[in-house]
């Protein structure tokens, strides 16, 4: 059967200055564990530790521009462009530009502080 979200859930993020999570579908929100939907919201400065998670990550930038690190390189995903990232890839989101970032995030599964694994 169809299952309606009819609201979201702000979560705590990581890094400085925070930002902002809102999930829709995750383990918080709609204790989904296959899948995790969330809108962030980050500042400009802000950035958050390295990790290398046990979900692969797809996201889309809605407005701004989001920096993803890896181990070879570093990606400048503007609004409109998307980037995915693989389980067990280590990575470093920011958003160093003046606009900050607006993106839509999807984990497969669904994000868990205990499989993100962020360094120290």
């Amino acid at each position: 059967m169809a299952q309606k979200i009819e609201s979201l859930t702000r979560i705590e993020a990581h890094g400085q200055p925070p930002k902002i999570i809102e999930e829709f579908i995750g383990r918080v929100n709609s204790e989904t564990q296959a899948v995790s939907i969330a809108r962030m919201k980050s500042p400009a400065g802000w950035s958050e530790p390295g990790q290398t998670p046990e979900f692969d990550e797809y996201t889309v930038v809605l407005r701004g521009c989001l920096q993803v690190e890896t181990r070879v390189g570093t990606l400048q995903i503007e609004a409109g462009q998307a980037v995915i990232t693989n389980a067990g890839e280590w990575i470093r989101y920011s958003t160093p530009g003046e606009e900050g970032a607006e993106y839509i995030a999807v984990c497969l599964p669904a994000f868990s502080p205990a499989t993100v694994h962020r360094d120290g």
